[in-house]
């Protein structure tokens, strides 16, 4: 649904391993209070930080973030444009999909240097899919909407074939499509098995991460733009879903979750608010301990509107959240966030040989150094 910047026809919408893993959460946490966006504090401190890597490409805003490990990771953002880097962010190489300037890319899902899957988001034809093989030197489109009431959102996957895409409400319900071959070929799925949307209910294409799988089966999506901000939950890979209410302020257009993430089958976070910069978006952060079913808001919620949420790896207890003004971190799964950073980004990811990767305006691509 959110365009985010586009305009819309209408307002709708065990013992030593316990341990391992609170030293790593402790040192985390240590690593990211010491955060800075700016190439003179990274040269000025030994500490690990948050660095810009020159993409060169400043007049684009990169809404989708798919990181490998700490030295690959792929972008994809507005003017169809699609990044890759294979040396942490050193060089960028431009690998668009050839005749792809008018799309406005917003998630991308890579599971290698070579392999991965790119959405376009807008009404109709704009909704597209494509996929590459061979590091972005070819693409082949593998969907194009051809249905004007469908707006295609987020895009995430269960392992290297299994994959869903989201989009808005069509008939009254949130539409998803299915591959079972790695982005290749897509089926849209029955829709008795999905709950009716909320009058306006939609979703935030934002960030790339209103769609979220844990696990081989399970996958979360975000909702807003209604009088409720919920999290609809599915145990077999989109054929059936349920409906829960989060305490994320939701009742306009603007507001609602626009980001979730999942450490495992149970444990969610879900940040959002209101995307308009004059607007405040107090209590926009929530937490779940049941697999989405019931939610619990933050204690201290992040001081803004943010955009973006992922779990440090081989931690259970830190995470960091983003958005146009700054990053927060949490080092209590979510009960309360502390700014630590004021730099503008859309989306954050971490990898498992924790690495952390943050995208935004601007051309803007962030790594974690150590």
């Amino acid at each position: 649904m959110r365009r985010l910047g586009k305009t819309r026809r209408t307002v709708r919408a065990a013992g030593p391993k316990r341990k391992r893993a609170r030293a790593a959460a402790v040192a985390c946490a240590g690593v990211l209070v010491s955060l800075t966006t700016t190439a003179a504090s990274a040269h000025a401190s030994a500490a690990p930080h948050w660095e810009l890597t020159d993409t060169g490409t400043p007049a684009v805003r990169f809404r989708g973030l798919a990181a490998v490990d700490r030295h690959t990771a792929w972008v994809a953002g507005s003017q169809g444009t699609v990044l890759r880097t294979t040396d942490g962010g050193a060089s960028w190489r431009n690998v668009s999909p050839p005749g792809a300037a008018d799309l406005q890319f917003r998630d991308v899902e890579a599971f290698d240097a070579r392999h991965a899957v790119v959405l376009a988001i807008g009404e109709g034809e704009a909704s597209r899919v494509y996929r590459t093989d061979d590091g972005g030197a070819t693409w082949t489109e593998s969907f194009r909407n051809t249905d004007a009431r469908a707006f295609y959102d987020c895009l995430a996957f269960f392992d290297r074939r299994h994959g869903l895409a989201m989009s808005d409400p069509v008939d009254g319900r949130f539409r998803i499509l299915s591959t079972r071959d790695g982005g290749r070929t897509w089926t849209v799925l029955p829709d008795r098995g999905m709950p009716a949307a909320l009058e306006g209910e939609a979703d935030f294409a934002a960030g790339g991460q209103c769609l979220v799988t844990a696990g081989p089966r399970d996958v979360w999506l975000a909702t807003g733009g209604a009088a409720r901000a919920r999290v609809l939950h599915s145990a077999d890979r989109g054929r059936t879903w349920s409906a829960s209410d989060t305490p994320v302020p939701a009742g306009d257009p603007a507001r609602g979750v626009f980001a979730l993430a999942f450490r495992d089958r149970a444990h969610g976070l879900a940040v959002g608010g209101d995307y308009r910069p004059e607007q405040p978006s107090p209590h926009a952060a929530a937490t779940s301990a049941d697999g989405g079913r019931t939610w619990r808001p933050a204690r201290t919620a992040p001081p803004a509107y943010r955009s973006g949420v992922t779990w440090l790896p081989h931690t259970r207890t830190t995470a960091l959240a983003v958005g146009p003004t700054g990053t927060d971190l949490t080092t209590d799964a979510g009960r309360t966030w502390h700014t630590i950073d004021t730099g503008s980004y859309d989306t954050v990811t971490c990898t498992a040989d924790r690495s952390c990767w943050a995208a935004g305006e601007q051309g803007r691509v962030a790594r974690l150094n150590r």
